[in-house]
């Protein structure tokens, strides 16, 4: 009986051993460090905010009712007239931060039913060119401001007129 006990002994301090051998001894893990520049995840807060930049916010050439513009791509094709009803892609922007307030694609208008300065700009392009319009308060929202748009702002509008039709 002592040899059956003592060969289960041995058996079962093999069988131990094995198991010891198959099994990968357990260390401390390092921490792992991360170079000292990675980024930081931020959460991007909504409304998002595009801000353009100082030198797109400015015009070369004023009409006499003091509405800045400058030609960003010139066009030969026909100039709306009076009471046209405009298709435009814009962009509209607050000239004193660079804040976008309002874009569109393929906007269609009367020309008469948009404020003065844009009204006017208009006049000045011909078909496929694209303008940048340096508008002031005065021919904009005025005192009274709108939406997004505070009172007595600056504004600047990059416009590409698209089509323009007889009213």
């Amino acid at each position: 009986m002592t040899n059956r006990i003592a060969s289960s002994a041995r058996l079962a301090l093999s069988a131990l051993t094995l198991c010891a051998l198959a099994v990968p001894a357990q260390t401390t893990a390092k921490p792992v460090r991360r170079p000292a520049t990675a980024p930081v995840p931020q959460i991007i807060p909504l409304p998002l905010k595009q801000i353009i930049p100082v030198p797109q916010r400015l015009c070369n050439a004023t009409t006499p009712s003091g509405l800045g513009y400058r030609v960003l791509r010139a066009a030969t094709g026909p100039k709306p007239v009076g009471d046209a009803t405009v298709t435009v892609h814009y962009i509209g922007y607050l000239a004193l931060g660079g804040e976008v307030f309002d874009q569109g694609m393929d906007a269609s208008f009367p020309m008469k039913g948009v404020i003065p300065g844009f009204s006017e700009g208009l006049t000045l392009m011909n078909q496929g060119a694209i303008v940048r319009l340096c508008i002031p308060a005065r021919l904009g929202y005025g005192d009274k401001g709108t939406g997004p748009i505070p009172a007595g702002a600056d504004l600047v509008f990059q416009v590409e007129l698209v089509a323009a039709k007889a009213g």
